[in-house]
């Protein structure tokens, strides 16, 4: 009687256990689904005061490709040379694509265009809210893997990732880096790092302990990983050195601890899968880019044949060798970059402090920061965007001494239950470094280079005054003939001439409607001059040759003909630089002087305390030429 009362007692106390382990799991996803709403809260009054402009890429490198999957050839996108020649991959604007489609959809029965313009150009903000957030809120889950999911330094990990400036900054915009950072985050999340090792009993000579993948939601947690790493790599290749990092140490365990669990059914598995995931992912990109360039093409094969063999990269510039080092980091991290540096250098040991899957987890992300960097570092052109896939891991190993620093927890990130009581200290310097990042990520969100964003909504703004008419747009077919009754009907004007160094605004992601004309100087590569060429040295594009002779060039290539006012714009946009030359070719005694026009200024905003271009110093400005008055 005694060992079956025993043995009910195990059972009992079992299920009790169980009982409380699946409330503890209950508790911590009811957690994880109130942390995602908050982070998307944040996210969505982060887009929202984000009012500046940044990089081209954010808006010609996927809003105008995605514009034109909606709208066809006459909506009005300008597609870059690299849309024309398919290095880029159609996966990321036929995400954002949806969004306008969803607004076209919506809006199309209603007659009121000035409303669906508004919405077309929050549909991209929304969006990309929520890959910011999905980023942020996996980052914070991948720490709670590591460090336990109620540890401090997890909790420090979010708040690291929602008060970087550069995050603040970036992560809203439109980037094909910043989908690729939410990718990559995730990927990272579901990987099983239990394949760098896994510490089990001295006593037992056995590996039964280290079996993996002997449930389905473990298979499955390979195969999401794999499908995300894939689309990430399918969408910026650089991508694939974060994998190549880990799989590096997986397989030679070279500072790894623990024994490996790599027997040869779980690299079957792992093969099998890769197989299978990255033939899936390949087959959607393959599709997507037959049905985006109407034949069969790999971006990221054509990528590699223009950026190694023709070397195009130093077209749009060079850096040192060590500009990820010096300013990429630096930059990306703000005031967290001494914790992160630290982070790198103790991950190293990381054995005395972790468990061995935490200890191993944290070694592979440090080989993957000096990876990446140190193969990036060897292209001559180099911006900040192209490590930020790298934020979520650095905001990973700094979040033990950030904690360790401000509080008085230790930063071995072990959890204890109940946690410890959470006491502050270094007060005055903790409000000075959020004080910098909130100074920081405030005026470059707010003030600098803003002028660009604003002017398109003063064109917008006074082409719906100007001509009501012709607001009303659709989606039609590539071959559609164009009239009033579509809406496509453009008026027999040229509306806006941007005389700035090209894309420095954006463009019909926020100029809206097809019937607004406008023409800006552009800057194609020599594409098809050779490496290091005589022809290539001496190549001038459009921008150049603009700034270079301002009135020569808009006597010859804007205003070439002789009869008064042809192709003249209703409003010219320039950088105050400009303002001089444009007067002297309107001059009585100018080129121009035929015209008989002499522009009015009726709009001007100001562009920043700085900028890494002189010609788009102090402010942007619109005149009007009253060419059209009559």
């Amino acid at each position: 009687m005694s060992l079956k009362k025993k043995a009910l007692d195990k059972k009992v106390v079992s299920a009790e256990e169980n009982s409380q382990e699946r409330n503890v799991a209950a508790l911590i996803a009811e957690q994880a689904r109130d942390v995602l709403a908050v982070i998307f809260a944040f996210r969505f009054v982060n887009s929202l005061c984000v009012r500046t402009f940044f990089q081209p890429d954010e808006y010609f490198q996927v809003l105008e490709p995605a514009w034109q999957m909606v709208y066809g050839n006459n909506g009005g996108a300008w597609l870059t040379w690299e849309w024309r020649h398919a290095l880029r991959s159609s996966i990321h604007p036929t995400v954002l694509a949806l969004g306008y489609f969803i607004v076209d959809s919506f809006w199309g029965s209603f007659n009121v265009p000035t409303v669906k313009a508004k919405w077309l150009l929050m549909a991209p903000k929304v969006l990309q809210t929520a890959f910011a957030a999905l980023s942020d809120w996996y980052t914070w889950r991948l720490a709670g893997k590591l460090y336990g999911p109620s540890s401090a330094a997890s909790w420090s990990v979010l708040l690291m990732a929602l008060l970087n400036p550069w995050q603040w900054y970036t992560a809203t915009r439109t980037f094909s880096n910043c989908f690729e950072t939410t990718l990559t985050a995730m990927a990272l999340y579901y990987w099983p790092w239990e394949l760098l090792g896994i510490e089990t009993d001295e006593k037992s000579e056995s590996l039964d302990s280290l079996v993996l993948f002997n449930t389905p939601s473990h298979v499955n947690s390979l195969r999401i990983s794999l499908l995300l790493a894939a689309f990430a790599v399918l969408l910026r290749p650089t991508n694939i050195f974060i994998w190549i990092a880990i799989c590096t140490l997986a397989l030679t365990r070279f500072t790894l601890g623990g024994k490996s669990p790599l027997d040869q059914r779980v690299l079957f598995i792992i093969f099998r899968e890769v197989l299978i995931c990255g033939s899936i992912a390949l087959g959607v990109s393959l599709v997507c880019d037959r049905q985006y360039f109407g034949e069969w093409k790999f971006p990221p094969l054509v990528w590699l044949h223009f950026n190694m063999t023709k070397d195009l990269a130093k077209f749009y510039g060079q850096n040192d060798w060590h500009y990820y080092l010096s300013q990429g980091i630096p930059l990306l991290c703000t005031t967290m970059t001494p914790f992160v540096l630290q982070g790198l250098v103790k991950s190293l040991d990381a054995e005395s402090s972790y468990p061995v899957t935490t200890s191993n987890t944290l070694k592979t992300l440090t080989f993957i920061v000096a990876t990446t960097i140190s193969t990036l570092s060897l292209v001559s052109h180099k911006e900040i965007r192209f490590i930020q896939p790298l934020l979520p891991v650095l905001h990973i190993l700094a979040a033990p001494y950030i904690t360790s620093f401000f509080t008085t927890l230790s930063a071995s990130g072990v959890t204890t239950c109940p946690p410890p009581a959470l006491g502050w200290k270094k007060k005055p310097l903790l409000a000075a470094s959020l004080l910098i990042n909130i100074v920081i990520g405030g005026y470059l969100s707010w003030f600098h280079a803003a002028a660009p964003i604003q002017v398109m909504s003063f064109l917008r703004g006074e082409f719906e005054r100007v001509h009501p008419d012709y607001l009303k747009f659709g989606r039609v077919s590539a071959n559609a003939t164009l009239s009033l009754e579509d809406g496509t009907y453009q008026p027999q004007e040229l509306f806006a001439i941007f005389l700035t160094p090209c894309h420095a605004t954006p463009w019909r992601s926020h100029l809206i409607y097809p019937a607004l004309s406008a023409r800006a100087l552009t800057c194609e590569p020599p594409i098809d001059t050779a490496p290091d060429s005589p022809e290539r040295a001496a190549y001038q594009d459009e921008t150049r040759r603009f700034y270079a002779d301002p009135v020569n060039f808009l006597a010859k290539n804007i205003w070439p003909g002789n009869a008064p006012g042809e192709h003249m714009a209703r409003y010219i946009v320039g950088f105050e630089g400009i303002e001089t030359p444009l007067r002297m070719y309107f001059d009585s005694d100018g080129p121009g002087a035929r015209h008989q026009i002499q522009p009015r200024e009726v709009w001007s905003a100001w562009n920043g305390l700085f900028t890494d271009d002189e010609r788009k110093s102090g402010r942007l400005v619109v005149w009007e030429t009253g060419f059209y008055d009559d």
